[in-house]
C-alpha cells in the first residue's frame, strides 16, 4: 500500500471518534472494541496506535498523527504529521501536506469507517473537539465513544484515590495551558487537584501552586507511564517534589514533553499510597519475562504473566516443519474416515494442526469426526480443537500431561470398544510414555508423524544482547528442548536473570547447561510454573520491603544497569 492509499469500504463513511484511554489497551470499552473492528482506517498517534491495533481487523489501514522529526515541518509547532502505515508494517515517516481533520472528513467521504482515536477520552481533547466541529460543518456523520480519562485512571493505578469518605472537591488543570487565574482558584482551594503536566514542567507546577496559598508540605504525587508496566510512581510535597525526581534520577524525554499526573492535596490519599497502590505492588510488575514458545503457543501464558504485571517477549526456540514423508500421516487420516480408529489423541495445539490442515487439504472438516472419541492432553490443546468445531471427550482431570492422560484413559474393553485401535498424530521427538501406557492398557497405538520439530532461526540481535546482556529479568523453560535451543540460537541467559523450569528435567538440562535454576513449577504446567515465578516475585518484593530496600527488578542488578535506567 503506498503511503497516501487508503482502502475502499462500504459506499457510506462514518467517523468514529473513540477514547483510547491511558495507555492499558484492558480499559478499552465494548463499544470501541466493536468500532475498532469494523474500522476501514484507523487515525491515532503512534502510542494509541498500539493500544487500539490489535481489536482492528486484518488489513486496516494506520494514520499516524506524530510530529515525524524527519520532516520538512517547522519544529515546536505542535502541527501534527501524517504518516499511513498498511496495518502490518510500521514504515518510515511521510509527510502529508493535509491535517488530520482534512484526511478524517475526505477519508469517510470516500465511503470508510474511520476510526479517530485519541489518549484518555474525546472530550477532553482539544484536537478531537476541533475535528468534531469540522466533520459537522461538512455533514460527516460521526459518534463519540467515551474513554476513560487519563487525569482519572493514572491516579486509580498510582493507587491515589481521588476523594475521601468526606467528598472533597476535585480540580483538574492542564499545566500547559493554565492561566493565572486558574492557578489562583485552585490555590485557593483545599480540594484535590489533579494536574497534567510534563517531567520538566511538573516543579513549576508545585510551584505556582505554592505561591496562590498552598502549603509546600501538601503532598503530592507524581506518576509517569501511568496504567503501563512502565508505570512509577514518586510520593513527595509541593516543596519537594523537585528534589525527590532529581534525586531518584527521572530525566525529561529529550523534547522535554514526557507526559506526567501529579494529585495534590492533604485528602487525596496519597499518605496511604503503600497500602493502595494495587498497580505497582503486583509480584512481576514491570519484569520482561522471556517465553521460549511462538505467540500462537504463548497467547494464554503471556496473558496470565501480564496479569502479574509482568511483560512477556515471546522468543520461538522450535521451528515445526512436516514430515519428511508424508504417506503415514495420510493414511491415517483417510483410516480415521473409513473408520479404522476408536480413539484420536492429541497431545499438542502442534497436532491439531497438523491435522487440520491434512484435513483442508482433502476438504474434510471436523464432521469428519463423527463416531470417534477425542482425548486432549490438556487446556490449551482442548482449546485448538474446540476452534476447529471438535469437543474432546477426555481431557486429564489432574495433571496435564501423557502421564495424566493415562490415568483417566479408560482400558481397552472388546464388549464396549468395537475397534482397538488409537491414532496418535504426534512429533518426531515425541516420548513413548503414552503409547506404552495405551499398550498397556491393552490398545493398538498408530503413533504417526505429524510434525517435525527443528531449531528455529535465531531471534534479532537486539533480543540476543538482551538475553546474554541481563536484558531478561526471567525466563521460563517449558522443556528440555527449549533450553537446549534457547541456548543455541541466542546464548545463554545473564547470571542474573531468574531461570523458571517446568520440571526436573527441564532443570537438570539447564544445569547442564550452567544456568542457576530458581524456581520450579510444582507439577508440569505452564500455567503452574507462571504461579511460581509469580510467588517467587512476591517473596523477593516482601524481602526488599521488609529490609528497606528498595524494590527492584532482576535486571537492574546487572552492571551499567543503575546508570541506563536513570534516562527513563
Amino acid at each position: 500500500m503506498s503511503p497516501t492509499t487508503l482502502p475502499a469500504g462500504p459506499e457510506h463513511g462514518h467517523v468514529t471518534f473513540l477514547g483510547a484511554g491511558p495507555g492499558d489497551p484492558g480499559l478499552l470499552t465494548l463499544r470501541a472494541v466493536e468500532a475498532l473492528a469494523n474500522a476501514d482506517v484507523l487515525v491515532a498517534e503512534h502510542e494509541v496506535l498500539d493500544v487500539v491495533r490489535t481489536h482492528a481487523r486484518q488489513g486496516v489501514a494506520e494514520v499516524r498523527t506524530d510530529a515525524d522529526p524527519s520532516a520538512d515541518a517547522q519544529p515546536g509547532t505542535g502541527t501534527p504529521q501524517l504518516t499511513v502505515v498498511d496495518g502490518t508494517s510500521a514504515t518510515a515517516g511521510v509527510p502529508a501536506v493535509r491535517d488530520a481533520a482534512h484526511l478524517v472528513m475526505e477519508a469517510a467521504r470516500g465511503g470508510r469507517r474511520v476510526v479517530r482515536a485519541v489518549s484518555g477520552d474525546p472530550g477532553l481533547d482539544a484536537y478531537a473537539a476541533e475535528e468534531m466541529l469540522a466533520c459537522a460543518a461538512a455533514g460527516v456523520p460521526f459518534e463519540v465513544v467515551p474513554g476513560i480519562a487519563t487525569a482519572v485512571g493514572v491516579p486509580a493505578y498510582a493507587g491515589v484515590p481521588l476523594r475521601d469518605a468526606q467528598g472533597a472537591d476535585v480540580r483538574f488543570v492542564d499545566a500547559r495551558t493554565a492561566s493565572d487565574r486558574c492557578w489562583t482558584e485552585v490555590g485557593a482551594s483545599d480540594g484535590t487537584v489533579v494536574v497534567s503536566a510534563t517531567l520538566d514542567s511538573v516543579a513549576a507546577a508545585a510551584g505556582e501552586l505554592v505561591s496562590a496559598g498552598r502549603k509546600p508540605d501538601t503532598p503530592m504525587t507524581v506518576t509517569i507511564a501511568g496504567t503501563t508496566t512502565r508505570q512509577r510512581t514518586w510520593a513527595a510535597t509541593l516543596g519537594t517534589v523537585a528534589q525527590t525526581l532529581k534525586q531518584a534520577k527521572v530525566l525529561p524525554s529529550p523534547d522535554g514533553g514526557r507526559p506526567v499526573i501529579a494529585v495534590v492535596g492533604e485528602r487525596s490519599a496519597t499518605a496511604q499510597r503503600d497500602q493502595l497502590s494495587w498497580f505497582e505492588n503486583k509480584p512481576l510488575f514491570g519484569w520482561k519475562v522471556l517465553v521460549p514458545r511462538t505467540k500462537e503457543q504463548a497467547a494464554s501464558l503471556s496473558d496470565q504473566l501480564r496479569s502479574y504485571g509482568a511483560v512477556p517477549h515471546e522468543v520461538p526456540t522450535i521451528a515445526v516443519e512436516p514430515p519428511r514423508t508424508p504417506q503415514q500421516m495420510e493414511r491415517a487420516v483417510k483410516g480415521l474416515v473409513t473408520g479404522r480408529y476408536e480413539w484420536i489423541a492429541f497431545t499438542s495445539v502442534n497436532a491439531v494442526k497438523a491435522v487440520r490442515e491434512k484435513f483442508e487439504e482433502y476438504g474434510l472438516d471436523a464432521r469428519a469426526f463423527a463416531g470417534i472419541k477425542v482425548a486432549a492432553v490438556g487446556e490449551q490443546t482442548a482449546k485448538a480443537l474446540i476452534a476447529f468445531g471438535v469437543k474432546p471427550d477426555l481431557v486429564p482431570s489432574g495433571e496435564q500431561s501423557a502421564a495424566g492422560l493415562l490415568e483417566d484413559w479408560p482400558p481397552y474393553d472388546p464388549v464396549f470398544d468395537p475397534i482397538d485401535r488409537v491414532f496418535l498424530p504426534r512429533a518426531d521427538i515425541a516420548t513413548e510414555t503414552l503409547v506404552a501406557g495405551l499398550i498397556e492398557l491393552g490398545w493398538e497405538v498408530d503413533d504417526v508423524t505429524a510434525y517435525r520439530t527443528v531449531r528455529a532461526s535465531p531471534p534479532p540481535a537486539e533480543t540476543r544482547e538482551a538475553i546474554k546482556g541481563g536484558g531478561f529479568d526471567a525466563v521460563l523453560f517449558t522443556s528440555s528442548s527449549t533450553v537446549r535451543n534457547l541456548v543455541g540460537i541466542a546464548g545463554k541467559p545473564h547470571n542474573v536473570t531468574v531461570i523458571a523450569c517446568i520440571g526436573p528435567a527441564t532443570a537438570k538440562t539447564a544445569e547442564e547447561h550452567g544456568l542457576r535454576v530458581d524456581v520450579m513449577a510444582p507439577e508440569p504446567s505452564v500455567h503452574k510454573l507462571a504461579e511460581a515465578l509469580a510467588d517467587f516475585g512476591m517473596r523477593r518484593r516482601a524481602a526488599a520491603v521488609e529490609a528497606g530496600d528498595p524494590v527492584t527488578r532482576p535486571s537492574e542488578r546487572r552492571p551499567g544497569a543503575r546508570r541506563r535506567r536513570s534516562t527513563t
